[in-house]
């Protein structure tokens, strides 16, 4: 059975007193009532060190929101992946939109990064998906296609099995517009059916892909209902203890 998964994307929000605050608060409610999926908060990397020691991550795994393209060296303001695995994370998300946008990221440059966090032991969420102009042109298969084949289809089977996707449409991100279910389920479905003539149908269907696209606590049960729609990525909803818990507790409907 592929892992069910909720992971908060803080993005550049929070600071660090407020960010442990937060962090505090997830950690008591979830060990109170605990989740029945798997839990990761990936926060700012000033946070990362200091939230490992106060969450259980038997129940909340930690990640970061990026990691660098080299291994170490003179390249002021990165923080490499080895670095990242240092503070007690265990994730980290790679290829968001904001990253490849507003930062230039190529897939050649996603493909160092992928291959650098593997080599230190996290886990990578790898986000993958269109623009409003290349959904309304009917281009979303061969974008997110092209994504994968760009960045990850490259790694051996068992270096894939250490990759989660989350598919994010980047017309739906922040803008309060969700694809619908329905929507979501067939592209998702295509990633699962891309992934299987790369890897073969075990891997597919052992690959945990998540929907990231304005996902809250009232579109969350509707979501995760289809077949092939394994959590999601949460941004602004990952900000609030109850609106993120609220989207966790979908998986127990």
């Amino acid at each position: 059975m592929r892992k069910k998964i909720v992971a908060g994307n803080w993005k550049m929000n929070k600071n660090l007193q407020d960010g442990i605050a937060l962090a505090k608060e997830l950690n008591e409610q979830l060990t109170a009532d605990k989740p029945a999926c798997g839990v990761v908060i990936c926060t700012p990397f000033i946070h990362l060190a200091s939230v490992a020691n106060i969450i259980d991550q038997d129940i909340i795994g930690l990640g970061a929101e990026n990691c660098a393209d080299k291994a170490s060296g003179a390249f002021t303001g990165e923080v490499s992946a080895e670095m990242v695995k240092s503070t007690g994370a265990q994730y980290v998300i790679l290829g968001h939109s904001e990253r490849r946008e507003y930062y230039h990221e190529t897939p050649e440059i996603l493909k160092e990064k992928v291959l650098l966090a593997l080599a230190n032991d996290l886990k990578v969420i790898f986000c993958i998906g269109e623009t409003l102009a290349e959904r309304e042109a009917g281009k979303q298969n061969e974008v997110v296609k092209a994504e994968l084949e760009g960045s990850v289809f490259n790694l051996s089977e068992d270096e894939f099995r250490n990759i989660i996707i989350a598919y994010e449409p980047i017309w739906a991100i922040g803008t309060g517009k969700t694809a619908t279910a329905e929507q979501a389920e067939e592209i998702h479905s295509y990633i699962r059916g891309v992934i299987a003539d790369k890897y073969g149908k075990a891997v597919a269907e052992d690959t945990t892909i998540l929907y990231g696209g304005s996902c809250k606590a009232s579109n969350a049960p509707e979501l995760f209902a289809k077949e092939d729609i394994d959590g999601g990525l949460i941004g602004g909803a990952s900000l609030k203890a109850a609106d993120f818990k609220g989207i966790i507790d979908a998986w127990k409907k």
